[in-house]
């Protein structure tokens, strides 16, 4: 096999309409002829259907999950390291393109450094991912990105810019108005600029693929 894409979602939440969203988005990548495997990076624990209005998303990030470890990199590293071992391995495949929403984003590029397994990354709306953990990638990047988003704002924007231009690697930022921070995951598709994002974001990232890692792009014969 040689191409394939892992899918790096964002935080697991139990509403209906996320849990429907993001197996569609993996199923659209299929459909544009990538293996897809998308993994389960909180270990059954998502988060509550109906929290409270106090609900504190970074303890849960902290103390949540098995044995109270929360959701940081020492749980999910290995998740991931497992992941890619299989694909390398059992599944044969060649060449690995990942994408990671909001906070998937962060092991899309831990897992672009050198050797780590990733060959080729997307992110939309990133969250969490350190300027350290930029600078170490070393595979074409394409980021899609939100006007409005209080986790990866315009000044974050710039310092990650600023990072990339003194990289050798490919990259791209997209920078969509009139959306707000999990726009690429959920919009309102009512609402015609929403559902332009949402769609234009996700070809964004079909083509980057399938010019890294298939290295052909039917779409601009």
């Amino acid at each position: 096999m040689h191409s394939c894409t892992l899918f790096l979602h964002k935080r697991a939440d139990s509403t209906t309409k996320l849990t429907q969203d993001l197996p569609r988005i993996a199923d659209q990548f299929a459909a544009n002829g990538y293996f897809v495997v998308m993994p389960d990076l909180f270990e059954h624990d998502p988060i509550p259907l109906n929290r409270p209005e106090d609900f504190d998303i970074m303890k849960w990030l902290q103390t949540s999950g098995p044995e109270g470890k929360g959701h940081g990199p020492g749980q999910v590293d290995p998740i991931v390291t497992d992941v890619l071992k299989e694909m390398r391995g059992n599944l044969g495949v060649k060449k690995i393109g990942a994408v990671g929403y909001c906070f998937g984003a962060k092991y899309v590029a831990r897992f672009m450094a050198e050797g780590k397994g990733i060959d080729v990354g997307c992110m939309a709306h990133p969250s969490f991912v350190d300027p350290a953990e930029v600078k170490a990638m070393t595979g074409p990047l394409s980021i899609a990105a939100a006007e409005t988003d209080q986790i990866f704002p315009a000044e974050k924007r710039r310092e990650t810019e600023d990072l990339l231009k003194e990289m050798s690697i490919p990259y791209q930022m997209s920078l969509y108005s009139d959306v707000v921070h999990g726009f690429a995951v959920r919009s309102d598709t009512n609402k015609p600029r929403e559902k332009f994002a949402k769609e234009a974001a996700f070809l964004q990232f079909v083509q980057w693929f399938d010019e890294y890692v298939k290295g052909k792009r039917d779409s601009a014969a």
